[in-house]
């Protein structure tokens, strides 16, 4: 029987989620192996450098920058406060002194007499990272971060904006082929992942950041009203840095599309529970997709291997990842083996999926196909 390997979207009712949490650079890791920590609890910190801010000294006491070093009144290493005097000139019988004052507070770092320059380094920025999920620390990257472990749900979208959340998942639709409306969200919404199936407004999504929602996650979206929520045009970059306050999980693609059945009903399973959500998104090399992680209730330990991919075959579920059946689900009839020629003229391996959407067959580069992985 032919197979062909092909990356799904991952759907899994139980498995065991790793997690790295690294700082942005070397820090100190505040944790153990093997400590249980809550998704808000903090494993490690460090300070981020403060802003350097210059100061032109020559220019605004109108010396040489040679004669700078006599003139100071606090020394390179030494703490200094907005408006406070770094230098001044002894002027003439004590009087039209002119004075050099700080623009900003910190440290005074250095002084050149070459430039006439003098750097003030503001406070350091102190900086966390928390866990993101309950679990269990398995590893620790020695002054840069750790890894935690937890048995859970583990459900990954197709595209979203926004990051890393946290709140109590609410089921807003009935089934996987309702959108959800304005009407249905209301001021309980706040601080919950909001499930709905097929589609969501410009209008409803906005509502629901105003009344508090952390995250929605929805079969489809209007692509085009993703640049009115972040004001700016999505590219091939990662997502996951935009200024929102709700994170958005597409599961299937743009536009109306229903919710994949399995990902619904898994959702749903877990209403009213906690989950952890990350919008980032990566389409291209060193693909990220977004994520919904709920922790399992207990001490559940999962021993067993975990179950290999071993690619797409006659009857496996797939989800079509570019025009112009992007976001559609499906289910592989056959995988010729001769290469076959596309429509641009080049010959690829191809796919025979019928599409539920439609009920037609049809011939599709396996490249444009992603598993939609179970287990």
């Amino acid at each position: 029987m032919a197979h062909a390997y092909t990356p799904g979207l991952k759907v899994i009712p139980q498995t065991v989620v790793h997690k790295t949490r690294r700082l942005p650079l070397k820090g100190k890791v505040i944790v153990e192996v093997g400590a249980k920590v809550k998704a808000e609890d903090v494993v490690a910190t460090t300070n981020l450098p403060g802003n350097v801010v210059p100061v032109n000294l020559a220019n605004m006491l109108n010396i040489e920058a040679s004669e700078i070093s006599e003139l100071l009144l606090v020394k390179p290493g030494d703490p200094i406060e907005k408006n406070d005097i770094i230098a001044e000139t002894p002027g003439i019988f004590g009087l039209f002194k002119s004075k050099a004052i700080a623009p900003a507070s910190g440290t005074l770092e250095a002084v050149s007499n070459i430039t006439g320059q003098a750097i003030i380094r503001e406070a350091p920025a102190p900086v966390s990272v928390q866990a993101y999920i309950n679990g269990t620390v398995t590893g620790i990257i020695e002054n840069e971060g750790v890894e935690i472990s937890t048995a859970a749900s583990f459900i990954q979208g197709i595209f979203g904006i926004g990051g890393e959340r946290r709140g109590e998942i609410l089921i807003l639709t009935k089934d996987t082929g309702t959108p959800i409306t304005e009407d249905m969200i209301s001021s309980n919404c706040k601080g919950k992942i909001l499930v709905g199936g097929s589609f969501l407004s410009y209008k409803a999504f906005m509502k629901a950041q105003r009344l508090g929602a952390i995250g929605i996650v929805v079969g489809g979206f209007n692509y085009s009203d993703i640049k009115q929520i972040v004001g700016y045009d999505i590219g091939v970059a990662i997502t996951g840095q935009e200024e929102i306050e709700t994170t958005l999980i597409i599961t299937e693609g743009f536009g109306e599309v229903h919710m994949a059945k399995q990902t619904f009903d898994l959702l749903s399973s877990h209403e009213g529970k906690m989950a952890s959500m990350n919008g980032a998104t990566q389409i291209r090399a060193g693909v990220i997709r977004p994520e919904i992680i709920i922790p399992l209730d207990g001490d559940i330990k999962l021993t067993a291997a975990p179950a290999e991919l071993f690619g797409m075959e006659p009857g496996t579920e797939v989800r079509v990842i570019r025009a112009p059946y992007f976001g559609m689900l499906g289910e592989v009839t056959d995988l010729p083996h001769a290469l076959q020629r596309l429509e641009s003229g080049s010959l690829a391996r191809v796919a025979k999926v019928k599409l539920y959407e439609t009920k037609k067959e049809v011939l599709l580069p396996r490249a444009n196909l992603e598993m939609i992985e179970k287990q």
